[in-house]
């Protein structure tokens, strides 16, 4: 009877101890799991409704007293707890649970009702969602006679330019009634052209019409696409009402880059070249800087001394003080034309003091490979002191108006 009750002993603390050990084991388990939970939830915060409400009025109140954007909280409802909310469709739509007894409330709802619970996982800044607008069709200069829109792209394998015209908005023909087709030129080649087809009776034509022109790589760079925009009246007889000029040369023609452009329209000089031909330029000083700014933009009728695709014309830009060279500098050479296309800025440092007594020469010279460069023309714009007439008029307008360039056509001529 001893050794039994020894026995029993000895199997009943072997028993309590592996139950012992057993809920020691479920304990730490259950611990783990909660250390875990914890873990995972300790970076996103679980707030009730009335907590979000009143951080959100908070966070408004904080943000009218100083200049930062306002900021919408991203919030998980509870009733997505658990699920895989990410891959969730726009059809799928998941129900609030409700409880049967409650009665609705009469009046609006608040848009964090229901949320308690919920996870803040952040803030959405709704400026970051703008679209940039887009003031090309809404904000047209005084003066304007139309804007017109295209787009270029350049296949390198077929050596193709592709020019799509899409539309031309505010118009301003000289009746009532508008009927406007477009004309595209790619200089220096002047006697072949596209032609659109004629919009009747519009204003604000949309052509949408897609236009290609074969022209190798290497003379892609000088050339110039031109567009011409008419008015067919009733008996036929066609109104130019404006044009754009726009050089190849300081864009990115790839297949992969579509570029698309709008440019205002300008009127076209009708008057006729002189005897040497004529320079168009902009003028432009800066008081504040103490900078004048040049813009070479093209020149039409020179008389080439040999024509031919090596001969070159360039302009030279030369800033002149009492007569003594400053500073000169020169335009990219354009080869075989005659009605150059340039747009090309150029500055020099001037200060408001010497502008009594400094002037600019553009000199318009002509290179042939190999041999002497000859002068074409040239043109000089001053004050009183050195010149009179259109190049007078056309510098004291560029002092009168600080800080806008001020364009016009001069014409050349072989004096000093």
């Amino acid at each position: 009877e001893q050794a039994a009750a020894v026995a029993g002993g000895i199997i009943g603390g072997f028993l309590l101890f592996v139950l012992l050990g057993i809920t020691a084991y479920l304990l730490w388990k259950k611990f783990c799991r909660l250390c875990s939970y914890e873990k995972l939830i300790n970076p996103v915060k679980t707030t009730n409704a009335n907590a979000i409400f009143q951080d959100q009025s908070n966070s408004e109140i904080q943000q009218k007293s100083t200049s930062r954007s306002r900021s919408v909280p991203f919030i998980i409802p509870p009733t997505l707890h658990g699920r895989d909310w990410i891959h969730l469709t726009n059809e799928e739509q998941v129900q609030e649970d409700r409880d049967p007894y409650m009665t609705p409330q009469s009046g609006p709802r608040s848009s964090f009702h229901s949320l308690a619970g919920a996870y803040v996982v952040g803030t959405i800044n709704p400026d970051l969602y703008k679209f940039p607008e887009d003031k090309s069709e809404t904000h047209f200069p005084d003066g304007n006679i139309g804007r017109l829109w295209f787009s270029i792209e350049y296949e390198q394998e077929s050596e193709r330019l592709l020019v799509s015209l899409i539309k031309v908005r505010k118009l301003q023909p000289p009746a009532d009634s508008c009927s406007p087709f477009v004309k595209i030129y790619l200089l220096p080649d002047e006697r072949s052209y596209l032609q659109s087809k004629t919009k009747r009776k519009t204003l604000n034509p949309q052509f949408d019409e897609n236009f290609v022109f074969q022209v190798s790589s290497k003379m892609l760079l000088q050339r110039t696409l031109k567009f011409l925009v008419y008015h067919v009246d009733k008996q036929k007889k066609h109104h130019l009402l404006g044009q754009v000029i726009f050089p190849l040369k300081n864009e990115a023609l790839t297949e992969d880059n579509k570029l698309v452009i709008w440019r205002d329209l300008e009127k076209e000089n009708l008057e006729p070249p002189s005897e040497h031909g004529d320079i168009q330029f902009s003028l432009s000083y800066n008081d504040y800087l103490g900078r004048l700014t040049v813009v070479v933009l093209r020149a039409r009728g020179l008389k080439l001394q040999e024509e031919g695709p090596a001969v070159g014309v360039y302009v030279k830009v030369s800033l002149m003080n009492h007569n003594k060279f400053i500073k000169s500098k020169k335009t990219a050479t354009l080869l075989g034309t005659s009605n150059p296309v340039y747009n090309e800025t150029f500055s020099f440092k001037a200060e408001q003091t010497e502008l009594d007594t400094a002037s600019l020469s553009l000199s318009v010279l002509q290179s042939i490979k190999g041999e002497k460069t000859l002068l074409l023309g040239r043109v000089v714009v001053g004050p009183f002191m050195y010149t009179r007439g259109k190049e007078l008029e056309h510098w004291n307008e560029m002092i009168s108006k600080p800080k806008e360039l001020v364009k016009r056509w001069h014409a050349l001529c072989h004096s000093t």
